[in-house]
Parts: structure tokens; C-alpha cells; sequence
């Protein structure tokens, strides 16, 4: 990637943030692949967010709910792409407790019966382990996968 002024990088990521919601640490990153010193770096941001180009808690919101609506993650997994994007813990917090729990059992439900038509299993406790672990590795609590795993059997008994 080519070095770039400090006015480059400002033009660069005005028109990318006003295109869509990004976060602090992924302008940062941008601006230390165009070389940018940590002077032009902090000048950048600061016109950013004082013009509102850059917004954490409203980036935190638009971001959790494109997880769980369109990547159906869980709870744990968002936690951890936030963190990897350094939102602070206090505003991950705020926005992750804004979310319903039956946001997470209906993006859940679905995906677990999805699931359990493509897993072959010996038993239901093998089927069952199966499902856990998959739910599990998108990020949702152990909670509401028990939830789902003992209503599924009443709800589809033949799935």
C-alpha cells in the first residue's frame, strides 16, 4: 500500500466512513499502512469524530446487529470481534445488554434446526452434543442452547 499525506488519508476516510459505520481501530490501522506519523494519525481522528464521521456506540450497535441477524452469532462470539476491534468494554456492554434474548433464541432456533437435519448421529445425546458444540462455536451462551435443544424436541419430534 502507497504512503499517503495527511490529507489523502482525511479525504480517504471521510468518504469511506460516510459510506458506512467503522470504528476507530480500523481507521488507525488504514492510517499506519499509508504511513501516517501519530501526530497526522491523531489530527485525523480527532476531525473524525468531532464531525461525527466516527461514532463507537452507534459503529457497536450497526455491528451487533449485522452479526446476529446476518452472520447468526451469538452473544460470546460478538464479544470477542469487539474486542478485537478495541470497543471499549463499558459501550460492548451497554449495547449487548440493549439486545433481547429472543433476538438470540430466533436467530438460534432456526440455525439449530437447520443443523439437526444435516448431523448424523448414533443417538440423541450424540445428536445433541453435536448441535451444543456447532451453537456453541458461534458464540451463543450455553443457556439459551439448552433452551432451544430441549424445545426442539417438543416443537419438531421428527426432525
Amino acid at each position: 500500500m502507497k504512503q499517503k499525506t495527511e490529507q489523502e488519508a482525511l479525504i480517504t476516510l471521510t468518504a469511506l466512513c460516510a459510506s458506512g459505520e467503522h470504528c476507530s481501530q480500523e481507521m488507525l490501522d488504514k492510517m499506519t499502512r499509508w504511513q501516517l506519523s501519530e501526530e497526522e494519525q491523531a489530527r485525523v481522528m480527532e476531525y473524525l469524530v468531532k464531525n461525527s464521521y466516527i461514532d463507537e456506540e452507534r459503529f457497536t450497535h450497526a455491528f451487533v446487529m449485522d452479526k446476529i441477524r446476518y452472520n447468526k452469532w451469538g452473544r460470546r462470539k460478538i464479544e470477542q470481534a469487539l474486542w478485537q476491534k478495541r470497543i471499549t468494554k463499558d459501550i460492548q456492554t451497554k449495547i449487548l445488554d440493549e439486545i433481547d434474548e429472543n433476538e438470540y433464541l430466533n436467530v438460534l432456533r432456526p440455525l439449530l434446526k437447520s443443523k439437526r437435519r444435516c448431523i448424523q448421529a448414533k443417538n440423541d445425546y450424540e445428536l445433541n452434543m453435536k448441535l451444543i458444540r456447532f451453537a456453541l462455536s458461534r458464540g451463543f451462551t450455553f443457556e439459551l442452547i439448552r433452551q432451544c435443544i430441549d424445545g426442539a424436541d417438543e416443537m419438531n419430534p421428527e426432525d
